[in-house]
């Protein structure tokens, strides 16, 4: 970042010494297909492009309300159409492209992660598979799940080169804390004690751990909640 003033340079030129920078994501709209994004996140757009409440009526917006107050994300999510450009507004945290038809049964996501999507995907509500899920494996009763065809835009604490694809077949996968960031729809996700006992889960100090059974893949993160790295001097997103 070149615009500094005293106070920051010094700041700035750690940071630029390691590779920490702002990004931005630029969309290029040809009036084919519109692209979602999470509110508040548009910075500027040029061309012909206007944006769309995404709602289709009274039942439409109660249901957006309810997946809104379940997942923690906005419940509406503006959609832009038409032919030119939109920007996003920058952000210290890594941008990372997924396609969603990619994903067997559609891509489910940890909080926060949303940013944008082309409109050819559908959110929606993933329901924990039973209520242990939800109460111990601290990531609530539901989560936010894209299903359908085309790429999304997801913000990571975490730089895509660290992040750790695990692919499942007919397998389980068994993780001590919040370390997936996302994973595949198919995959069936619980809680279970890390022992076969309750004595032996707290022998051996995990307790209880998340486990993902099935086909299918899971993003793992090498930091536990590295949310507290952006706590710190990062502008925070206001709804518009």
């Amino acid at each position: 970042d070149l615009t500094v003033s005293p106070m920051t340079a010094q700041t700035e030129y750690f940071m630029g010494k390691m590779g920490v920078r702002k990004k931005q994501l630029l969309a290029t709209m040809d009036g084919s297909v519109g692209v979602t994004i999470q509110a508040g996140a548009m910075q500027w757009m040029a061309g012909s492009v206007g944006a769309t409440t995404g709602i289709k009526g009274v039942g439409d917006f109660a249901s957006k309300i309810f997946k809104g107050a379940a997942t923690g994300e906005s419940a509406i999510k503006p959609e832009y159409v038409g032919n030119g450009y939109l920007m996003l507004e920058p952000t210290y945290k890594y941008l990372l492209l997924e396609d969603v038809g990619d994903w067997d049964g559609g891509l489910v996501l940890d909080d926060g992660l949303y940013l944008a999507s082309e409109s050819t995907v559908k959110y929606q509500l993933e329901a924990r598979s039973n209520l242990s899920s939800a109460a111990l494996g601290n990531k609530g009763l539901f989560n936010l799940k894209l299903a359908g065809k085309g790429i999304c835009a997801l913000e990571s604490n975490v730089a895509r080169e660290q992040l750790i694809t695990v692919d499942l077949v007919d397998d389980e996968l068994k993780v001590d804390g919040s370390f997936a960031i996302c994973w595949s729809g198919s995959l069936k996700f619980t809680v279970e004690k890390s022992g076969k006992t309750l004595i032996g889960s707290a022998v051996s100090g995990e307790g209880f751990v998340n486990v993902y059974k099935g086909t299918g893949r899971v993003l793992l993160s090498p930091l536990d909640n590295p949310a507290t790295l952006y706590s710190a001097g990062t502008p925070q997103r206001k709804s518009k």
